[in-house]
């Protein structure tokens, strides 16, 4: 592969000899980043540009001038090209089934079936294969930053705490707010001429947005956050999940207030407050009492002999056998086969979709046909429903997922900083 991009890479920059028709190529296609021993062409470059354009067109949004526009999607072009260089050298690989059932999930939230969704890709002027690259792209990448970054982030319970005191004590930090961002950054190590170039440069875009500069179109075009492509848009976050210092700023604006520029290790931020909500108090959630049987699939036992043992015992329990005690048995949960089977009161969303697909279809007393799971196959009955105030624990847990979130953005744009800092990166826009 390498061979091949130098290939192209020499042939692009003249530096072989080329054979007739050549330079008609180089016209149509050029060279326009090199980042390390790889390229970024002009169609790429193209691609993404129309893709911004389309979907800015779509939200009624404006875009900055294309000098502009163009040296920010290029930059962050740079940024995606050396987080797949890297996943490609730690060895991640995202297989076609993997692919095919995000874009499957994709359609169906859309209410799409596929050959529908991939005729409104078609209407946007974006073919299926370079979706379904964008796609695995996406997901190797997600998957480089949660191996790399998000699963070092470690959560105390001491932590825990302390953020759920601090929502009793500053009122409103448990609020959601839908926020814009426009990031002035620093780099790695940066001098303090170049803090102070960042601090002159925020304060500049701060004054031109109270002068009513437009927020989404300064955001693409200044901004060097991961969502500027999206004119800032973080969507909805919860105070807690960001830095303490915003948090405490954002609680105190009203939709449509703009924050002075906040510093922070990254550079400088300028957040837009655009809405506000605040959340139910109390979480009553219905829990149900469940047992189960497990078999997995192994060398000896395939899908069709683990399905039809549990057929057996389904009927062997509806002869008046003890559920239990064939759950001790035979179930492959030696967590739960211990206790006969017994998952104790599920709260929602505690269990992978499959399983609380099927258990939720069934009533206290009833036992569920053989089902499959990404464990194994199952047999599950319902004991029994009940009502249950969810809330410290639902707080907790969403505690602990601010928490993480706060963790992980921060340490994904100073690795990202990191990455870009360590990288050899030559521009070749205008030549």
């Amino acid at each position: 592969m390498k061979h091949l991009i130098f290939g192209l890479l020499f042939s692009l920059l003249g530096l072989s000899t080329a054979p007739l028709g050549a330079a008609t190529i180089e016209e149509l296609d050029h060279v326009v980043a090199i980042v390390n021993d790889d390229v970024i062409t002009r169609v790429e470059l193209d691609e993404r540009l129309q893709r911004i354009k389309n979907q800015a067109a779509q939200q009624q949004q404006r875009l900055p001038e294309k000098e502009v526009l163009e040296r920010q999607v290029l930059e962050n072009l740079v940024i995606e090209k050396l987080q797949l260089q890297l996943a490609q050298k730690v060895g991640i690989r995202v297989d076609d089934e993997t692919v095919n059932q995000v874009i499957n999930n994709i359609a169906s939230e859309n209410d799409l079936s596929l050959p529908q969704f991939q005729q409104v890709l078609r209407r946007d002027g974006m073919s299926f294969a370079a979706f379904r690259e964008n796609i695995r792209n996406d997901i190797i990448i997600n998957q480089l930053r949660k191996r790399r970054v998000e699963d070092s982030v470690n959560i105390t319970e001491q932590e825990v705490d302390n953020y759920l005191t601090n929502l009793e004590s500053r009122q409103g930090l448990n609020d959601e707010f839908r926020l814009g961002h426009i990031l002035i950054g620093v780099p790695e190590g940066a001098t303090p001429d170049q803090i102070e170039q960042a601090a002159n440069k925020a304060s500049q875009v701060y004054n031109r947005l109270r002068l009513g500069a437009d927020f989404h179109q300064t955001a693409v075009a200044e901004s060097s956050g991961q969502n500027a492509l999206q004119g800032g848009d973080l969507g909805w976050r919860k105070g807690g999940q960001l830095p303490t210092a915003l948090a405490e700023v954002i609680v105190e604006m009203q939709p449509g207030d703009i924050s002075e520029p906040q510093r922070s290790s990254s550079g400088f931020h300028i957040i837009k407050l655009i809405d506000r909500r605040s959340p139910e108090q109390r979480r009553i959630v219905e829990q149900t009492l469940a047992r189960h049987i497990l078999i997995r699939p192994n060398q000896l036992i395939s899908n069709a002999e683990a399905r039809q043992r549990l057929a057996r015992l389904r009927e062997r329990i509806l002869k008046g056998e003890s559920f239990a005690d064939l759950a001790r048995a035979h179930s492959d949960d030696t967590g739960s086969a211990a206790d006969g089977g017994s998952l104790g009161w599920v709260t929602p969303g505690s269990m992978v979709p499959r399983f609380e697909e099927q258990m939720n279809r069934l009533q206290p007393g009833q036992i569920s046909q053989p089902f499959q799971s990404r464990f194994g196959w199952h047999l599950v009955e319902v004991i029994s429903r009940r009502k249950h105030d969810d809330t410290e624990q639902y707080q907790r847990m969403q505690a602990r997922q601010a928490i993480h979130k706060r963790k992980s953005d921060e340490a994904i744009e100073q690795w990202l900083r990191q990455l870009r800092a360590e990288a050899y990166v030559d521009y070749r826009l205008n030549q």
